[in-house]
């Protein structure tokens, strides 16, 4: 059985005393929930302060990003080693990075390894546009995004890896795909990807998330389809009460104790 992975990926919300009441808030409830890894992705200003906060729960800690040198004349960036003194997990390659920022298949690629390296688990964001969708491109575009992201990688690496799939056109939109969409690209593409590069017992371990407009009220028609194993959490994971139900409704989704 793979275990879920339910993030909450904050973007560029909360100040350090929003991020205290945040986590403050939810966190002996969300520490009680089983089943499921439950990992808070907020900004680089308040990991600290997350970490300390969730210090004697098993709640994680991710970063949004990450540059993939160890140190050096690179202003603005954060290395893996100052990653990994506060975090467990990383997210790789969101589409806002590729869109905004310029982040390409390289990119993504060159952090993955870095992250590896230094003993976090990153979190591959893979996805198509409106655009690639509707011209039938889905299967194409994604399967050579999981190709790029896991060039000269071992199979032991992928294993324990997250890729998370989130459509663009359902991010922020409030029009997530539909759970058997969903379903269908992370089975048949993504994982089936990863078999063809590294064998179907390596695809069968790896956790793949569902990410785009997920909420309370959907969260369970994507965590009842058998090739999900969580979500990748925008909009939602900023309110206490909404990451809460969505984890609770993950973990009994997949059968779990909460």
């Amino acid at each position: 059985m793979r275990t879920p992975v339910i993030a909450g990926n904050w973007k560029m919300f909360k100040t350090v005393a929003e991020a205290t009441a945040l986590v403050r808030e939810m966190r002996r409830d969300l520490d009680e929930v089983t089943g499921v890894v439950k990992v808070l992705c907020p900004p680089f200003t308040t990991l600290s302060t997350v970490a300390e906060l969730v210090q004697k729960t098993d709640i994680k800690v991710g970063a949004q990003d990450m540059y993939w040198e160890e140190q050096g004349a690179f202003t603005g960036e954060i290395s893996p080693a100052m990653v990994q003194e506060l975090c467990q997990y990383v997210i790789i390659g969101h589409s806002e990075r590729r869109q905004y920022f310029g982040e390409t298949d390289e990119s993504v690629n060159r952090k993955v390894k870095a992250a590896l390296r230094h003993g976090l688990i990153p979190i591959i964001c893979v996805g198509e546009n409106l655009a690639q969708n509707e011209a039938g491109q889905t299967e194409v575009f994604v399967g050579s995004q999981v190709r790029a992201a896991l060039r000269d990688l071992t199979a032991e690496q992928v294993s324990g890896l997250v890729i998370a799939y989130e459509p663009i056109w359902a991010i922020g939109t409030g029009k997530p795909a539909n759970g058997a969409g969903a379903n269908r690209i992370i089975g048949l593409v993504i994982r089936g990807t990863v078999a063809s590069l590294f064998g179907e017992t390596v695809a069968q371990a790896v956790r793949i998330q569902y990410g785009g407009s997920v909420s309370p009220d959907n969260i369970a028609e994507f965590m009842n389809q058998p090739e999900i194993d969580g979500a990748l959490v925008g909009g939602a994971s900023l309110v206490g009460a909404k990451f809460l139900a969505i984890t609770r409704q993950a973990a009994v989704s997949k059968g779990a104790n909460t």
